[in-house]
């Protein structure tokens, strides 16, 4: 499950939110009600990096991607190449292959258990770098 403000058409038209965070919260916090009352059993949440977000409110989310966590789900973070790189490091997305990864190691250390990925052999590599910091069984658990 993935939030996105708006559709694709007008999602990045002004997106704002009170809280990005705890605004996310709720939407997916109604949606997984919904879908546990129909008997839907595995749920993975995407707070949606890119959809409907500002680079501002992306990097809020990326820093407090633990909150996420709250709701015991798999968390998808789907960072590769993204608008919020190449624009930060006033790159192009082709060259943004590093700051992916960056963003990516960052995800995991804030609770991601799935990396959505372009360039999967780098982010398998960084997964494997991840694993040999955090070698302790439950990668998504540990205090930093």
């Amino acid at each position: 499950m993935m939030h996105m403000q708006g559709t694709p058409l007008t999602m990045q038209q002004n997106p704002e939110y009170k809280d990005v965070v705890a605004d996310i919260l709720s939407w997916f916090s109604e949606r997984i009600s919904l879908l546990r009352q129909t008997g839907v059993k595995d749920i993975i949440l995407d707070p949606g990096f890119g959809f409907g977000k500002t680079v501002d409110q992306n990097y809020e989310m990326l820093r407090r991607l633990k909150e996420f966590k709250v709701s015991g789900l798999p968390l998808l973070a789907g960072l590769s190449r993204k608008s919020m790189i190449w624009r930060t490091l006033g790159i192009t997305p082709d060259e943004a292959l590093i700051g992916t990864a960056a963003l990516n190691m960052a995800a995991l250390i804030g609770g991601a258990s799935i990396i959505r990925a372009h360039d999967v052999k780098e982010a398998r590599e960084i997964v494997t770098l991840y694993e040999k910091i955090f070698p302790e069984g439950d990668l998504f658990n540990h205090n930093c």
